[in-house]
């Protein structure tokens, strides 16, 4: 496993997106070397897609500037799904996905069942008119089949090969699910 942010930089935390009462957060950001790649990623530019069998995207309000428009980053993401790997995403994690094309020219989630924060989340935590669009109704413009749970619950969904889930809740569901395809 290895740690990749848009930039090359340290990866930004949102602090809002854990809990440090979870025990598996504070094994997370307890852990010295699993830190150290947080704090030294590698670019989109430096990863070789034929390395790799999966990629996944993680959420935090950030990622709604920091992924749609990075086209190394989508063209990456391309690569992986198209050589058979897998792509998962989770809470505003699908971010990621809104402009990812495939070499016949569809958007990846096109005609995909997916799951990501929703509008309605979104208007509870009071950040609709902050946030650069809305990921439900983007994912839906680009052709995606949204599905959700009540607010705030767990809801993972698995289209092909793209993994998705609604909120921080869904994390653990995404990433047994990866796991699951990767066998």
């Amino acid at each position: 496993v290895e740690f990749a942010s848009p930039t090359g930089e340290a990866a930004p935390i949102d602090p809002n997106s854990y809990k440090l009462n979870d025990p598996l957060n504070k094994q997370f950001v307890n852990n010295p070397k699993v830190m150290d790649k947080v704090k030294d990623t590698l670019s989109p530019e430096e990863i070789k897609p034929s390395e790799y069998k999966a990629i996944f995207f993680a959420g935090g309000h950030g990622t709604m500037w920091d992924f749609p428009d990075n086209k190394k980053l989508a063209q990456l993401t391309a690569a992986i799904y198209e050589q058979g790997g897998v792509v998962g995403a989770v809470c505003h994690g699908p971010a990621g996905l809104v402009n990812v094309k495939l070499s016949n020219g569809a958007y990846l989630v096109a005609n995909k069942t997916v799951a990501a924060f929703t509008n309605e989340e979104e208007e509870a935590v009071g950040l609709t008119k902050t946030m650069p669009f809305l990921l439900e109704s983007k994912l839906i413009e680009r052709g995606a089949k949204h599905t959700e749970a009540r607010n705030f619950q767990a809801h993972v969904v698995v289209s092909e090969r793209l993994v998705t889930g609604q909120n921080p809740a869904s994390a653990i569901g995404v990433a047994e699910n990866i796991v699951q395809l990767l066998k």
